[in-house]
């Protein structure tokens, strides 16, 4: 008799051990370094100058604009967009800064601009600096608003 309850108690602690020990593996596993892969880093596809947006599109892109044309913009296009993240467009003229417009991106892809509005004492060199939420520059585009 005394063997038949060894034999048992031996086959449950058997029965209890292989019925925990997956669960406590897999705990162990999930409680270690993520396997999902890292976040994506926000990439900058495409940055130009134009006259016009239409369909969410740049129209007549250039680096050279008539004052006649009245209105510019700076369209921003990014390829990649792990979160929802704010970008800015820096607007100079002659190397003063003149606006600073913050947008907004989201994932998984964005497309963006900003826009300023032509006057006769805008005739000069221009920049625009395409900057991240820490300030870092992605690209400058240069142009200049004529006769």
């Amino acid at each position: 008799m005394r063997y038949k309850s060894s034999t048992i108690c031996c086959v449950v602690v058997f029965i209890i051990f292989c019925l925990f020990l997956p669960s406590q593996v897999l705990t162990k596993e999930d409680s270690g370094p993520s396997s999902a892969p890292a976040p994506e880093k926000l990439i900058l596809g495409q940055a130009v100058m134009c006259e016009r947006i239409e369909a969410f599109l740049p129209e007549n892109m250039a680096i050279v604009f008539s004052v006649k044309v009245e209105k510019i913009f700076c369209f921003t296009s990014f390829d990649s967009v792990p979160e929802e993240i704010f970008i800015s467009h820096k607007w100079f003229f002659k190397d003063k800064l003149v606006t600073k417009r913050k947008l907004t991106l989201k994932p998984p892809k964005w497309s963006t601009f900003s826009g300023i509005q032509l006057r006769e004492a805008d005739k000069g060199l221009w920049r625009v600096e395409i900057t991240g939420p820490a300030g870092n520059v992605f690209k400058t585009l240069r142009f200049s608003v004529t006769d």
